[in-house]
């Protein structure tokens, strides 16, 4: 455990300056979730029933699930760059723990990520958005979304260690948009068809920011939702613990395998 410890902090630091080295790609992704709550909350808000504040009181929290969703996308970028200019065969000669290259990894897209949700919470409460609950409920509100995002870039490390090749990986990252759309992310899911409201609804994303804007006390959770949203905290405890259990083996795994 000790030497994961220092290999993994060895593996965040590398990744820490690689991502201070491409900053044009770290303002990109911080200011993304900015621009769509300004687009969504002012342009879609004004067609929806709810009023424009209202809407983007509940947007605010769909959007920094969406935001944390993208895990996958920048997790399976990461990987499959580096696996694709030969640093994972490199990494795999020397004596360090297998699970360091992918812990760092998942690690340091959880600092840069905690970080850059600071601007956009500001940008939320300059358009309207409150947190309503208590400060231990939204403290609660960003741990699970920080455990999300980690959960989510585990599956963007092992699908970018399986597609091994950078242009693969950015069109199938690209698909990754699409997750938010069939979520109740940026829309209530319960004026969807039944059988669309069902696949949203059993949609991690979906359970996660009706979680959220249950502990912020921006929206009442759902009569006759599926589980996971009835029960939004509890299904995303559940939804993360079953990604995490069934990706950070697999990634370890595969990154161990190599070309194997």
């Amino acid at each position: 455990m000790s030497t994961l410890a220092y290999d993994g902090g060895a593996m965040l630091g590398r990744q820490l300056r690689r991502i201070r080295n491409n900053p044009g790609l770290l303002v990109l992704t911080q200011t993304m979730p900015i621009s769509m709550l300004l687009f969504f909350g002012y342009v879609f808000g004004s067609a929806l029933a709810m009023p424009g504040a209202q809407y983007r009181a509940f947007l605010v929290p769909g959007l920094l699930v969406a935001t944390a969703a993208g895990g996958i996308m920048t997790g399976m970028f990461q990987a499959a760059q580096d696996t694709h200019r030969g640093v994972m065969d490199r990494f795999r000669t020397l004596p360090m723990s297998r699970a360091a290259v992918p812990l760092g990894q998942a690690g340091a897209d959880l600092l840069v990520t905690a970080a850059g949700t600071v601007p956009f919470l500001l940008v939320g409460l300059a358009v309207g958005w409150r947190v309503e609950g208590s400060a231990l409920e939204a403290v609660g509100a960003l741990g699970l979304l920080l455990l999300f995002r980690f959960a989510a870039t585990w599956v963007g490390i092992y699908l970018g260690l399986l597609t091994r090749n950078e242009e693969a990986a950015g069109q199938l990252g690209g698909a990754t948009f699409l997750l938010p759309l069939l979520s109740n992310a940026y829309i209530p899911a319960d004026g969807l068809p039944g059988w669309l409201r069902t696949v949203a609804e059993w949609n991690p994303i979906s359970a996660v920011a009706t979680a959220l804007r249950d502990l912020f006390g921006n929206a009442p959770v759902p009569d006759g939702a599926a589980w996971p949203v009835a029960h939004p905290v509890a299904g995303s405890l559940a939804w993360c613990a079953v990604l995490l259990a069934v990706f950070v083996p697999l990634a370890v795994r595969r990154y161990t395998r190599g070309e194997g």
